[in-house]
């Protein structure tokens, strides 16, 4: 990885989009790995109204990505975007804090916060066109790294905000805390952010219109792989609902093992994720991926029978390692689908993050009705397993360096 991070120290709009995914993972991390805790525990919904609010999110989630991405696929307006997404991101935390009730907690987090997600398909969308003159496999390291900055803030941030929790600090702060790392990152922007009209990158455009470009996603194969591909990050999507509630209901947990635990696999994820360049030279990228996904899915089966015990710790393992071989490639392959057009890229993003958060809100809704956090552990691993199999076979026939 020596290479891409010297590529990266060297140009600075690199330096500026790691810099970016740095506050936007604290965003996320302070926010999404205890919403579901927050929402249940302190708003008191039922497992049933936080299910429609994961579907709420779902939509809005997939509405901001998938229109900006379309938007900036046709027109160069990126920056804008950008702007736009952190200022929702802004609002939606804040309003969580000044109104403190369950009406603008489900309010910010189906109508807000979600763009986090259309920021975060922005960053890479910008990173594969700055890297575009590139190798593969320099683009698959940088885009790893950018990947792994984003887990950084989980490793160091969750910890501390599990130790805060412990000290009797309520877990409603996180969201003033979120709004000012939004109104940091909403700086950046501003004054490190190039302007669409002098980008620096080349950016091809589609000429297709807004519909066209919806057609042009739903083309079945394409569309297809894209959804197993958001298959396989739902059980990210699922871990990330369940393990603060399996926390809670385990003997001897608390909601500082919560930010401990991530904490712990973050830091193996990044460690992996920079080691990932080094087993692209032994595996092509699909089979990584795959070695990501089963890795991933023992971690999910196991949390809800080992989570009151101390073997808990060694999930952390395979979370992390599980995680990073998905997370440090997914992004490439699809990427690649459809070229050097990152802005319909980024599109691709949204439409696998409504295949990831729709499985993840269907899981969740049904295997608590059915059998509790247990059942959602097996259906998730279970969905993960099966999703990877079936692009193994989708992919059988082209070239081995996938």
């Amino acid at each position: 990885m020596r290479a891409q991070f010297a590529l990266i120290v060297r140009d600075p709009v690199l330096r500026m989009l790691c810099l970016a995914v740095l506050l936007t993972g604290t965003y996320g991390s302070s926010i999404g790995i205890y919403q579901s805790l927050i929402g249940i525990t302190v708003f008191h919904l039922s497992d049933t109204a936080y299910s429609v609010v994961l579907a709420g999110i779902l939509a809005m989630s997939v509405s901001a990505s998938v229109g900006i991405g379309i938007v900036t696929d046709q027109r160069p307006s990126r920056r804008r975007m950008a702007m736009l997404a952190t200022a929702m991101m802004i609002c939606g935390a804040s309003t969580v804090w000044l109104g403190h009730a369950p009406v603008f907690f489900v309010l910010a987090h189906v109508g807000m916060i979600p763009f986090n997600a259309a920021l975060f398909g922005q960053v890479f969308a910008v990173t594969r066109l700055q890297t575009a003159h590139l190798s593969r496999r320099d683009r698959d390291g940088i885009m790893a790294i950018v990947r792994a900055l984003f887990a950084v803030p989980f490793v160091i941030v969750l910890p501390l905000w599990g130790r805060s929790f412990a000290a009797g600090l309520p877990l409603t702060t996180v969201y003033p805390v979120a709004a000012g790392v939004a109104a940091t990152l909403l700086a950046l922007i501003l004054f490190a952010w190039p302007r669409d009209a002098v980008a620096p990158w080349t950016e091809q455009k589609s000429g297709l219109g807004f519909r066209a470009s919806l057609r042009e996603m739903a083309h079945p194969p394409l569309l297809l792989r894209v959804m197993l591909v958001g298959a396989i990050h739902s059980g990210s999507a699922i871990a990330g609902v369940i393990l603060s509630l399996v926390f809670e209901q385990a003997a001897h947990r608390t909601t500082a093992d919560v930010g401990l635990f991530f904490g712990i696999f973050v830091a193996i994820e990044v460690a992996v994720t920079l080691s990932v360049g080094q087993v692209l030279k032994l595996l092509p990228r699909l089979k990584i991926i795959a070695l990501g996904a089963v890795t991933y899915a023992i971690f999910l089966l196991l949390l809800p029978w080992v989570a009151p015990t101390p073997y808990v710790w060694l999930l952390t393992i395979p979370a992390g390692a599980g995680g990073a071989l998905i997370y440090a490639l997914a992004i490439g392959y699809l990427q690649d689908l459809l070229g050097a057009r990152a802005g319909a890229g980024s599109s691709l993003l949204a439409v696998m993050r409504i295949a990831a958060d729709g499985l993840c809100a269907a899981i969740f809704a049904v295997g608590t009705w059915l059998g509790g956090y247990s059942l959602v552990a097996i259906m998730g691993a279970t969905t993960m397993v099966l999703a990877i199999s079936l692009i193994l076979w989708l992919d059988r026939g082209r070239h081995a360096s996938i």
